[in-house]
């Protein structure tokens, strides 16, 4: 099942009394193995309303990847990055604990993207299983529960808000 990859080309809308208003690029960011399926939800709920995702990879790829070493990992999520203007950390059990999400994190700042934090935890998994968050990551920066604050209707807003307060 291949989940994303790649950039879209920037999508341009005309409202009459707005000009020209770019669709917004997100990277996401989470703990693959433990969170994929519960990414996926957040994902697709983003993709299915005409927006663009970065930072996904399938199963095969990512395994790929990881026998490349750090150093093509660096690549692929320094390239993933590259023209988004948001960075969403979907936070689960673990993510506190991924140098990954530490890393995408920090070249997100470097970089100038607004961040905030979903916590994806009480999303089913494949299994149908909830789990734990880890913790409110990344701290200082918008954070949201995807039930609790209706991340399906509410992310548009709250990842305009964060771009906004990023200068973006």
């Amino acid at each position: 099942m291949v989940l994303f990859w790649g950039q879209l080309s920037q999508l341009c809308f005309f409202p009459i009394d707005r000009g020209c208003e770019m669709a917004r690029r997100v990277f996401f960011s989470f703990k693959y193995k433990d969170d994929v399926s519960r990414a996926m939800v957040v994902r697709n709920s983003w993709v299915t309303q005409g927006k663009e995702a970065a930072g996904f990879i399938d199963a095969a790829e990512f395994e790929k990847l990881k026998r490349q070493g750090d150093a093509a990992i660096k690549r692929w999520i320094d390239s993933q990055l590259k023209g988004t203007s948001v960075t969403v950390v979907l936070v689960g059990k673990n993510t506190c604990n991924s140098r990954w999400v530490k890393y995408e994190i920090e070249k997100s700042i470097e970089i100038g993207n607004g961040l905030l934090g979903i916590d994806i935890s009480k999303i089913k998994d494949l299994q149908g299983n909830t789990s734990d968050r880890c913790g409110q990551i990344p701290k200082g920066y918008p954070f949201y529960l995807w039930f609790k604050d209706d991340g399906y209707n509410n992310m548009g807003d709250w990842i305009e808000k964060a771009a906004k307060a990023a200068g973006r």
